[in-house]
């Protein structure tokens, strides 16, 4: 189900100096600003990226309010495209397994997961298939590390979600609470 949601963008910390109001997804933000500092997710929950065109570093970000880029996980000020999650539903299933293609052992979870390792013996997820929800993996436990958004769908290869790496340490589901 799509979603409407609105972002505030701000270039300065604390919700100060220029901003701009999105949404919609837009690939080219660096038209609008040229750094970000601050956000406020009015509603919806967004994915930030890095990069213009939907490429580099993702955020993920829910309702509520950002002062500064630490407070999403941001590696610097530098936010270039955003888009709405789709797919965002209270109710969440995902299956991970350890090889590509589906294959290898599976484990399936209905509830968010801050530590993978600790209830599954694997280090690395190859493939995922999201049945209900949208869910982030995260490259290390307690939802630390680069985040990458899982729309509902089928990930034969974890560069399909645009991992670096097949490492995932934890996830959870998308929520607009």
């Amino acid at each position: 189900m799509d979603r409407v949601g609105k972002i505030v963008f701000y270039e300065d910390r604390n919700f100060e100096g220029q901003y701009y109001e999105c949404t919609s997804d837009c690939p080219e933000l660096n038209i609008h600003f040229s750094h970000c500092n601050s956000v406020r997710v009015e509603s919806g929950a967004w994915v930030l990226y890095e990069r213009p065109n939907y490429l580099g570093y993702q955020y993920i970000l829910t309702r509520g309010e950002y002062p500064d880029y630490q407070r999403w996980m941001g590696y610097n000020d530098s936010i270039r495209s955003c888009r709405i999650v789709r797919n965002v539903s209270s109710v969440f299933r995902v299956r991970v397994y350890e090889r590509p293609d589906f294959s290898g052992q599976m484990l399936e979870c209905a509830e968010d997961l801050s530590n993978l390792p600790e209830r599954w013996q694997h280090r690395e997820v190859h493939s995922a298939k999201v049945q209900d929800g949208a869910c982030v993996f995260y490259e290390l436990p307690d939802y630390r590390g680069r985040q990458y958004l899982l729309e509902r769908g089928e990930y034969r290869r974890f560069n399909e979600w645009a991992g670096m790496n097949p490492k995932v340490g934890s996830f959870r589901r998308v929520h607009n609470f």
